[in-house]
């Protein structure tokens, strides 16, 4: 860990001492630190007031903490790092797929709660701490033979999302979904129905994240994930060239994943994906762009389109839509001109604008768009190539009118 992480742990372990509460690392920080792996973010459980020592520590350092009190759960941010205080508690759930309901509890009762083994350990803080890691489902041992294991059989059911967590963590760390776990994983599956749209999305962010997450993707169309999202959705096929060639280029966002995940879908199919994931805002027209845009590819794949039908084709069309396209079209010449569109016609401006335009006699109104237009056109084109030529052009134009 970083210095100044090292030292916030030394102050907590202090400050619940002083309090008389026992204080834990928790979760995936014990599991990276066994494992020699980079720790990037770091949970606290505390058996007492999780939000007050929350702020008592991240006010000593100027930072704000941002409270969760139906949960008992505070976090702040130390530098790069994100810092997580949450009081020691028990889960129930009052049906499939709900939000749990929470009571204090021990750090029994809060390893219990956990997804897997491997992230149901703590290491205790504080004085009088034996520093021994309490392990109470065999995390250590399900670490050392690389597996992903469940702690109960009905955890599927009461959080359909882990399907996807023991997927993602799968991938990450290079281990295998226990055998009984994967059974459950395939028998559950359906689950997922229970789960809203946002935090289905959000589950399915974050393997988008991973480093290589088409490893993973091929893996969720092998248990039925991905068509439980949309029937037509597969994990295999082409994603795997499309994401190698997405990184290659070093655009190996999330966002972009999604489009090029959704682009063998229909315009139709690509509309009820956007609804059970409950996709909104840019990221929406992002994916609708992707499939619209597809529909449109056959006209562009003719070699000698002049960059101004290009660039007329694609100018209303998302950055990042036009970027999917690109990667996943097998038209040799549709995809050149959608690279040399990302590439170089977008940012072409003339140096006229339309109070030019008007100083040079031009009336306002549509003629002077449709000028407009016609003079971005032609610098597309290379008929113009400086301001001379721009005023040449027009004054040209309104000799003719």
């Amino acid at each position: 860990m970083p210095a100044e992480v090292i030292s916030l742990v030394r102050a907590a372990a202090g400050a619940a001492s002083a309090r008389g509460q026992r204080l834990y690392i928790v979760g995936g920080a014990v599991r990276d630190l066994l494992l020699g792996r980079p720790i990037v973010d770091l949970d606290l459980v505390v058996e007492g007031n999780a939000i007050a020592l929350a702020r008592h520590l991240a006010g000593a350092r100027g930072e704000t903490v941002v409270a969760h009190r139906r949960f008992g759960t505070a976090t702040f941010r130390l530098g790069d790092f994100s810092i997580d205080v949450v009081t020691a508690r028990s889960e129930t759930y009052s049906r499939p797929g709900a939000l749990p309901t929470v009571r204090p509890g021990t750090i029994g009762d809060d390893l219990l709660r956990r997804d897997f083994t491997v992230n149901a350990m703590a290491i205790p803080l504080g004085a009088g701490s034996p520093g021994d890691i309490l392990d109470p489902h065999g995390g250590r041992d399900d670490l050392a033979r690389g597996l992903i294991r469940v702690l109960h059989q009905g955890s599927f059911i009461d959080d359909a999302t882990r399907i996807m967590r023991a997927l993602r963590y799968e991938g990450r760390l290079g281990f295998q979904v226990e055998e009984e776990t994967y059974s459950l994983m395939r028998d559950n599956v359906a689950m997922l129905g229970t789960i809203s749209g946002d935090r289905v999305r959000r589950e399915l962010e974050l393997i988008l994240g991973e480093d290589a997450p088409e490893h993973i993707l091929r893996r969720a169309g092998e248990v039925g994930v991905l068509a439980e999202l949309h029937p037509a959705l597969r994990g295999d096929g082409g994603i795997e060239h499309r994401f190698s060639q997405a990184r290659s280029r070093g655009s190996d966002e999330p966002a972009l994943y999604l489009c090029l995940l959704a682009y063998d879908l229909t315009e139709e199919e690509g509309e009820r994906l956007i609804a059970r994931l409950d996709v909104r805002g840019p990221l929406k027209r992002d994916i609708q762009d992707t499939l619209r845009l597809k529909g449109e590819l056959p006209a562009l794949d003719r070699p000698h389109l002049p960059p101004s039908a290009v660039y007329g084709a694609l100018r209303r069309r998302s950055p990042r839509a036009v970027l999917a396209c690109a990667l996943s079209t097998g038209g040799e010449a549709a995809r050149g001109h959608l690279e040399r569109y990302l590439g170089q016609y977008r940012y072409v401006e003339t140096c006229l604008d339309g109070d030019d335009l008007q100083a040079m006699g031009v009336a306002p109104g549509p003629g002077l768009g449709r000028m407009l237009k016609a003079l971005h056109d032609a610098r597309l084109d290379g008929a113009v190539s400086t301001r001379e030529d721009e005023e040449a052009l027009v004054l040209a134009w309104m000799a003719r009118r």
